[in-house]
């Protein structure tokens, strides 16, 4: 039985931590959306929510062995203010997570040589690009007024890669096949 090094091992949970409260903001913000008009951000907030459980998964798979009872530290935001906020805050979050955390993260676990770990935080980081991307995108249209323009969206149920208006045959980060995807349809 391997034991992780206490640094990677640490940063995964800290990243797991990061990820499951992600994943429950988001849930709420989709409702938030939903009640104010915004029912493609709703779905974009939801099915992001899916992606971020993808990413929690990961790294909690990932430690493997470990066992035990831990206080973990993460980074997260609260509050309920209205989409266009919502909007901001899942971006600037992402943000954190593409140019703070997740490189950190990636160099300690490299540097400890942990596979897994390699593995969990490339998944994320590369799929937290998207959805910040997607986040900017959907905050223009809701401060003009205006539902995002989207249709469906699909993520990757292997890394989290998220897809809009259609399904590619096979996976852009972890090389998953179409079949491996989960739909979020209007």
């Amino acid at each position: 039985m391997l034991i992780m090094n206490e640094m990677t091992a640490a940063n995964l949970r800290s990243a797991f931590g990061g990820e499951s409260k992600a994943h429950m903001r988001y849930k709420v913000w989709a409702t938030k959306a939903e009640k104010e008009g915004f029912p493609n951000v709703a779905r974009l907030f939801t099915a992001v929510a899916y992606a971020e459980e993808v990413h929690a998964s990961n790294h909690f798979n990932a430690l493997g062995d470990e066992k035990g009872e831990y206080l973990v530290a993460s980074m997260a935001g609260f509050g309920v203010s209205d989409t266009s906020q919502h909007l901001e805050w899942a971006a600037e979050g992402e943000h954190f997570e593409i140019h703070q955390m997740y490189p950190a993260y990636l160099e300690v676990a490299k540097m400890q040589g942990e596979k897994s770990a390699i593995r969990s935080m490339h998944y994320a980081i590369e799929a937290e690009k998207i959805h910040e991307k997607l986040y900017i995108e959907a905050k223009k249209s809701v401060d003009n007024g205006e539902d995002y323009d989207i249709e469906d969206v699909h993520i990757c149920d292997v890394c989290g890669y998220t897809a809009i208006d259609g399904v590619p045959d096979v996976c852009p980060i972890c090389g998953a096949k179409k079949e491996k995807f989960t739909s979020f349809i209007k």
